[in-house]
């Protein structure tokens, strides 16, 4: 088989597992990981078929991450070429930046392409490359969506744990926080969103209002789809910590203390042991033996930022939701 064939089952799409995960080049070394958790954990009765949107991978990193395929895991690639919602996307995204600015590349937003370029879908489920799966994501994908319900996801930790996000997500998203979730880990149903043309409503606030946020593709989410959305159990959007739920079934690696550049952080085993073998390992060891105190700082800065902005325009009063309505 090409390692660019689709890798789809012969026949009709029945007991498949659908399954996105959006990145550049950069990210290709943790969504190896990401997928070697998954077929280590899939169900072998069942199809996986894994999907990777991308703004153009190199064919070395295209062979590495197919190479990951088995019997029942397929890996498939889709570059997000130009259309006008993309157009519309890259414009936003090359705005003026400022510091705190974490979140400004379009890659972000492709999870949001998914219904409309994957009509053959009903639902999927979408996992960030930075996550590592500790059991079947077919569980997660059989979960009962209620009838007005349109994605779930888990309320995000570090907008409980962060008091300039907290006060970020009720005073400038304008969604209490409590119900404000993270976008990194989700269960979609496709076809409500299309009905709901989901990317049309969010590219054209993208476009109306050109509003300065701290996490976009996110806010957004949370804005358009408020009292639609499940809320997911945390074991299935875990933060690594040194004692880890034993029922915990996915462990997200999100915002900070990245094992690839830290030593010695919370779950790092679970990441290592599903990097080896992938055929990026040696590159993540030695891109973590690169992360010198100089890029250590140059990063906390980074975060230092991005939190400062969130209580900034916490205190300005515009309010997404209210713009918008």
């Amino acid at each position: 088989m090409s390692i660019f064939a689709t890798g789809r089952p012969k026949g009709k799409l029945t007991n498949v597992v659908p399954v996105f995960l959006t990145i550049n080049n950069a990210y290709a070394p943790y969504a190896a990981a990401a997928i070697h958790s998954l077929e280590r954990t899939s169900n072998k009765s069942r199809y996986y078929q894994v999907i990777i949107l991308h703004d153009g991978l190199t064919i070395d990193n295209r062979v590495r991450l197919r190479s990951l395929a088995t019997k029942n895991v397929a890996i498939q690639f889709r570059k997000i070429t130009n259309s006008l919602y993309l157009k519309a996307v890259i414009k936003y995204c090359a705005r003026e930046k400022g510091a705190g600015d974490f979140f400004s590349s379009a890659v972000y937003y492709y999870r949001f392409f998914i219904p409309r370029l994957f009509p053959v879908f009903e639902k999927a489920v979408y996992i960030d490359s930075d996550t590592v799966l500790l059991s079947d994501v077919g569980e997660l994908f059989d979960m009962k969506l209620g009838e007005d319900e349109v994605i779930a996801a888990m309320p995000d930790p570090k907008v409980t744990a962060i008091p300039e996000f907290r006060d970020y997500v009720d005073n400038a998203v304008g969604v209490p926080h409590a119900e404000y979730v993270n976008d990194g880990v989700m269960l979609m149903d496709l076809k409500k969103m299309r009905k709901m043309r989901y990317l049309t409503t969010m590219v054209g606030m993208i476009e109306k209002y050109n509003a300065d946020l701290v996490a976009p593709d996110q806010d957004y989410a949370n804005v358009i789809l408020r009292g639609k959305i499940a809320h997911l159990d945390t074991v299935w959007n875990a933060e690594p910590c040194v004692n880890l739920p034993k029922d915990t079934k996915l462990v997200h690696f999100n915002l900070f203390n990245k094992p690839w550049h830290y030593q010695n952080v919370p779950c790092e085993d679970l990441f290592w042991k599903a990097a080896r073998g992938t055929g990026f390992y040696g590159d993540l060891k030695r891109q973590q033996a690169a992360f010198d105190v100089e890029k250590q700082e140059a990063e906390r800065a980074k975060v230092a930022a991005l939190i400062e902005k969130a209580g900034r325009i916490a205190k300005e009063g515009k309010v997404l939701m209210k713009i918008v309505k």
